[in-house]
């Protein structure tokens, strides 16, 4: 235990400072040359919700068109475009990077007590990796665009007069970006855990951050070499995946998924690891089964290396390999089993409140538990045959990283807002847009597992008569989305300006973060915070003068 002394009813860094980490020094330049990880945290953040607005925009394009059969606003070349600008947008630039590059590396710093990630510099080449990729990647909206879908399918993605060589380029320079963040994390984690902090002392969220940065540095170098490889047969015809010239296209399949099902725990971990934190926080109980929800990001980790086959089951590859992906993928819902109990055993008999973070926490559960249970009917072969590129398997995937990964995005900016800015959101607001949130996006995509199931294929500019009360459904419920999504970046928003300033530690977290003032200084900390259990919320103290929780004196001694 750390022997930090703190003065009695005193938390650790609760001193107000005199600056802090946005005010420490002011100009474009510091912030462009910043090495502070908390600047580069809200630069990423800025980066992925810029993306994350552009990607719904055409979401909301590709809805609307679906309104009725045949030709409604846009020709089926520029739908095939609008698709795969929402998809390779949304996947590249708002669901790999969201919660790792943004949230990950304003908290993970400060979860450990340090100042720092452990190598700043990396940190910084890092973001403007990711603002290179960026603008390669989006080169392709004023460039020929590209209309061959977020996979990039061969031969189609060699053929194409499109600019698929540019998309497929910065998604190459944006690898590089998360595998030097993941290199960077596991470093800070290894380095910089401070005197007692022992990996069974770690909070949930940094053990999904680590597991997610494995999979960055062992997988996205596969993605790299697989993209170079398809922009150099497109460009001087190599004849590695185009037939024309004696290559496979398959093998292109078999490459990209190798790190494409890992990347859905790259993007589903940390959104695993947010919601640890938040029913944990919100329950005002210690976390159930801390070691099983540990021990299951790591093994969700190892097992994404091993079912990638389950998206070839109709490429023709043989039976036994298509019966051994599909055990594989039924052994996924293991771990991920282990913590949706641990947190409903969390939630059992717990102080629970219902602030803006909860509900999306909520919401997560209902959602993701949707998404993984309809993973099953694709694990089974002959299901899938029925159901393989049909609306089931949109709707299963955005349950997935919609219903999962964004929903716990949104619960943890909610979260940690007011220590990322130091203002209280209009907490009735914040209600109001998860709800709104949580209707549209079911609206959206539950009537695309009935579509699915009669057989309405995906990516699909036309469609039957028959399907269209479900597309309408979908068209209704993606303009409620939204509203909702707008709805609550407006409250976001108007916190920063409006808002009633925040405590420290407004919420009754006992991780490290909540120690700091709010915002931080530009150390993270006034006072070095005493390393407690992280989960042992009988260690804090409501203060209704400061309106918020601090650490009881004896905190950390003994």
């Amino acid at each position: 235990m750390s022997t930090a002394t703190l003065a009695p009813a005193q938390s650790a860094g609760h001193a107000e400072p005199k600056t802090n980490y946005l005010n420490h020094t002011h100009g474009f330049w510091s912030w462009a040359l910043t090495l502070d990880h908390k600047r580069i945290g809200l630069m990423y953040l800025a980066g992925v919700l810029t993306s994350f607005l552009m990607g719904g925009i055409f979401a909301l394009m590709v809805r609307l068109e679906l309104w009725s059969p045949g030709l409604t606003f846009v020709s089926a070349d520029t739908y095939n475009k609008l698709f795969t600008l929402h998809g390779a947008i949304m996947v590249f630039l708002v669901i790999i990077p969201g919660i790792p590059a943004a949230l990950g590396n304003f908290v993970l710093p400060m979860m450990l007590g340090a100042k720092d990630v452990a190598f700043p510099r990396l940190n910084l080449l890092s973001y403007y990796l990711y603002v290179l990729g960026t603008i390669i990647f989006l080169s392709v909206l004023f460039i020929r665009q590209v209309d061959t879908g977020w996979t990039f399918y061969t031969p189609y993605s060699t053929t194409t007069n499109t600019n698929a060589a540019g998309a497929m380029m910065g998604a190459f320079v944006l690898g590089f970006s998360s595998i030097l963040t993941g290199l960077n994390f596991m470093a800070t984690i290894h380095s910089l855990r401070p005197p007692g902090m022992t990996w069974f002392k770690m909070p949930l969220f940094l053990w999904a951050l680590y597991a997610t940065s494995i999979i960055n540095v062992l997988a996205t170098p596969v993605l790299a070499i697989t993209l170079l490889l398809a922009t150099v047969d497109r460009l001087i015809h190599l004849g590695i995946f185009d037939p024309a010239y004696g290559g496979d296209p398959v093998l292109f399949q078999h490459f990209f998924w190798f790190y494409s099902h890992p990347a859905v725990y790259i993007m589903i971990l940390p959104a695993l690891g947010i919601v640890s934190e938040l029913i944990s926080t919100f329950s005002k109980k210690h976390i159930f089964g801390y070691k099983f929800i540990a021990f299951s990001s790591v093994a969700l980790a190892l097992f994404g290396f091993l079912v990638w086959g389950h998206h070839l089951f109709t490429s023709g590859q043989s039976p036994m390999a298509s019966v051994l992906f599909s055990f594989l993928t039924f052994s996924v819902s293991i771990p991920t089993a282990i913590k949706v109990f641990n947190w409903i055993a969390t939630l059992y008999k717990g102080s629970i409140t219902f602030e803006t973070p909860m509900l999306y926490a909520l919401a997560f559960i209902f959602l993701f538990a949707i998404g993984g249970f309809t993973g099953l009917f694709l694990a089974v072969l002959s299901i899938d045959i029925h159901l393989h590129d049909t609306y089931f398997v949109v709707s299963h995937f955005h349950y997935v990283m919609m219903g999962g990964t964004i929903i716990a995005f949104l619960g943890g900016l909610f979260y940690w807002w007011p220590k990322m800015f130091g203002r209280m959101y209009n907490e009735n607001m914040g209600r109001l847009g998860c709800l709104i949130v949580f209707l549209g996006f079911n609206l959206t995509f539950f009537p695309q597992f009935v579509m699915g199931s009669k057989g309405m294929p995906r990516r699909y500019y036309d469609f039957l008569p028959e399907f269209e009360f479900y597309h309408r459904m979908s068209t209704i419920g993606a303009m409620t989305l939204g509203i909702g999504l707008l709805l609550s970046g407006i409250t976001l928003f108007h916190a920063i300006f409006w808002g009633r300033k925040a405590p420290a530690n407004p919420w009754g977290s006992a991780t490290m973060e909540w120690q700091s003032p709010s915002p931080p200084p530009h150390d993270n900390f006034t006072v070095v915070p005493p390393v407690i259990d992280p989960y042992d919320h009988e260690d804090l103290e409501y203060v209704p003068a400061e309106r918020g929780y601090v650490l009881r004196p004896e905190a950390g001694h003994g």
